[in-house]
């Protein structure tokens, strides 16, 4: 069932991530109303609008500043950390594969903030979860890069595992209680992008696996600051990013993934 969901999933966001299904409305209008349709005006229409929308609104910012400002950052380092967990999403396996260096992407700060923790917390165990996300790839894991940018910088040895098997994050949640076995009263500290971190909790809370939430990576300001200095290609792919994990919350609400519809402190 779980391979039957992961596939579905991977098939569903292909055609339905909002830039995509955009340009697929404008095409689609445009062909009409060459082919002397009129009704082909409204899709055209409604295509148009969304990239007007992210070009001239502030609607990336808007989508994305409730998820990154749901969970804060504590105001005060723990004075104990026994483990930390860090969600794959920050690498580029098949660049990697290809180039024969570890490669990363827009969400680098999950693999950085790791190496810094690694080193405030010496004692503290470090756990990467992420396995192959490609229902097609069979080479590289987001695990097997993990490993070769951390040699690189000096974090290795017994207390840094690598879970290579999770290919969304509720399997980053069941696989990681499965080899971190955390013991009451333990403090493990859970590295994501703050705009992940509402279901990456809610997937956790679900598991059995209380963490404290450690966001990094956000992409917004508080009060409007920035709104439109990225460039339009990044305001797409924000826009994107959130409708993803709000469409994200809800699947995994209704699959009993994650413990409420919006998990929160």
């Amino acid at each position: 069932m779980e391979d039957v969901l992961f596939v579905a999933s991977k098939v569903f966001w292909l055609f339905a991530r909002p830039n995509t299904f955009a340009l697929l409305l404008l095409c689609i209008g445009a062909f009409l109303l060459i082919a002397g349709r009129r009704i082909g005006r409204w899709p055209l229409l409604a295509g148009l609008a969304w990239f007007v929308a992210v070009l001239l609104t502030p609607l990336p910012a808007w989508l994305t500043l409730p998820l990154e400002d749901r969970f804060a950052r504590p105001a005060e380092m723990p004075a104990r950390v026994d483990g930390v967990i860090i969600l794959g999403g920050a690498v580029e396996q098949d660049l990697t594969e290809s180039r024969g260096m570890p490669a990363l992407n827009g969400a680098a700060e999950r693999m950085t903030e790791a190496v810094a923790l690694a080193r405030r917390y010496p004692e503290a165990r470090i756990l990467f979860t992420g396995g192959q996300g490609n229902p097609l790839g069979d080479g590289l894991t987001e695990a097997g890069v993990a490993r070769q940018l951390w040699a690189s910088l000096g974090l290795e040895g017994p207390r840094v595992l690598y879970e290579d098997q999770a290919r969304n994050t509720w399997e980053n949640a069941v696989n990681s209680l499965a080899m971190a076995r955390p013991q009451p009263g333990e403090t493990w500290l859970l590295v994501t992008s703050a705009s992940h971190m509402p279901r990456s909790v809610g997937c956790f809370r679900q598991a059995g696996f209380a963490v404290l939430p450690w966001p990094v990576n956000y992409s917004t300001q508080r009060g409007g600051e920035g709104w439109f200095d990225p460039p339009f290609s990044f305001r797409l792919g924000q826009a994107e990013w959130a409708i993803r994990e709000y469409v994200g919350l809800v699947a995994y609400r209704l699959l009993g993934r994650t413990d409420a519809l919006f998990p929160g402190p």
